[in-house]
C-alpha cells in the first residue's frame, strides 16, 4: 500500500530514551511508537557490530510497531580515497551494513561519500563513482540489494564530497542508489541559504529533473537545526536552541501541496525524537489548514 503521509522519526536515541530507563535500541521502536512516530534510523557510525539475532529482533519489533527502518553506515567510508586499504575497508563497511539491513528489514542504507583530500574535485568524484560501481557489483553478487537502497548523504563541509549535485551524480550510477538529503548540511554548506520555501523548492526541482518525480515523492530526508561557520557544519542543535536553521516551516508546505511522502529523520542533538514530533505536528497543522 502506498504511503499517504510522510514518515517521521529519528536517527539514534534521544537522551530521554535513556532517562526513561531503556538501555537497548531493541526498545527504540516501542518508544517511538508511543510518541506517535513511524521511522527509525539505526546508527552504525563507528562500525557494524550487530549479531544476526539483534538484527532479527529489531526487525520484528519494527514490524510489530509499524516502524520503518533505515540504517546509517559507518563514518569511516571514503569512496574517493586512492588508498587501496581504505577503499577495501569502505567496500566491506557498506557490504556489512547491507547485510544488517537485510536481516532487520531496513529499506535504506545511508552513507557519507567521502572526502576530497589532495585530489581535484573531479578526480575524487570519479574515484567515488568507480568504487560505488564495484560495491554494487559485489552487493548484487551476494544478493544484498533485494529491496534495499544505497543512499549517499549530502554533507556539510567543503572538504567532504556531498553537495546535492555530487550526490545526484552518484545516484545516476544505478537505480538502487537514491539520495539522502540532509537539509541541515546543505544549510551549513551554503552559509545559511535555506531561509524560504522557494529555496527548498529549488532543491526539490533539481532532484526531480535528475532522478524523476518518484525520487522526490519518496525522498529520504535528514532534518535538524544546525550550527555552522566559515567552514560549514560545526554541530547539530535542537529546537530548544534558538536562532538555528533551517526551519521546517519552509519545507512543510511543499510536502502538503505536492502530496509528497518522504521519510524525515530528525538528527537534533539529544532531542531527535522530541523534535521529530514537533516537525510532524507542523506538517499535520499545515495539512489541515491547507484543506
Amino acid at each position: 500500500m502506498a504511503l499517504q503521509t510522510p514518515l517521521f522519526g529519528c536517527g539514534g536515541n534521544s537522551d530521554s530514551f535513556y532517562a526513561a530507563g531503556f538501555k537497548s535500541s531493541l526498545n527504540a521502536c516501542e518508544y517511538l511508537y508511543g510518541m506517535g512516530l513511524s521511522a527509525y534510523e539505526y546508527e552504525c557510525t563507528h562500525g557494524v557490530r550487530l549479531s544476526n539475532a539483534f538484527c532479527a529482533s529489531l526487525g520484528k519489533t519494527a514490524r510489530d510497531f509499524a516502524i520503518h527502518l533505515s540504517i546509517h553506515a559507518p563514518y569511516y567510508i571514503n569512496l574517493a580515497s586512492e588508498d587501496m586499504v581504505i577503499r577495501q575497508k569502505s567496500i566491506l563497511h557498506i557490504l556489512k551494513t547491507l547485510r544488517a539491513a537485510e536481516q532487520m528489514g531496513a529499506e535504506r542504507v545511508v552513507f557519507h561519500p567521502g572526502t576530497q583530500g589532495e585530489l581535484t574535485r573531479e578526480q575524487a568524484m570519479e574515484n567515488a563513482e568507480n568504487l560505488l560501481e564495484e560495491i554494487i557489483f559485489q552487493a548484487r553478487r551476494d544478493e544484498l540489494l533485494n529491496g534495499v537502497l544505497l543512499c549517499p548523504e549530502t554533507m556539510g563541509k567543503p572538504g567532504q564530497l556531498g553537495t546535492l549535485g555530487e550526490v545526484l551524480r552518484l545516484c545516476e550510477v544505478a537505480d538502487c542508489v537514491r539520495p539522502t538529503v540532509d537539509f541541515a548540511h546543505i544549510h551549513a554548506l551554503t552559509g545559511g541559504r535555506l531561509t524560504s520555501t522557494r529555496e527548498f523548492e529549488r532543491l526539490l526541482l533539481k532532484i526531480a529533473r535528475r532522478l524523476g518525480e518518484e525520487a522526490v515523492r519518496l525522498l529520504h530526508i535528514h532534518f535538524s537545526p544546525i550550527e555552522f561557520g566559515k567552514q560549514g557544519e560545526i554541530r547539530h542543535r535542537s529546537l530548544l536552541d534558538k536562532g538555528y536553521g533551517p526551519e521546517f516551516e519552509f519545507l512543510a508546505p511543499l510536502l502538503v501541496e505536492n502530496k509528497l511522502t518522504p521519510t524525515i529523520i530528525c538528527e537534533s542533538a539529544g532531542r531527535q525524537a522530541e523534535d521529530a514530533v514537533i516537525f510532524q505536528g507542523i506538517y499535520t497543522s499545515m495539512q489541515e489548514n491547507m484543506r
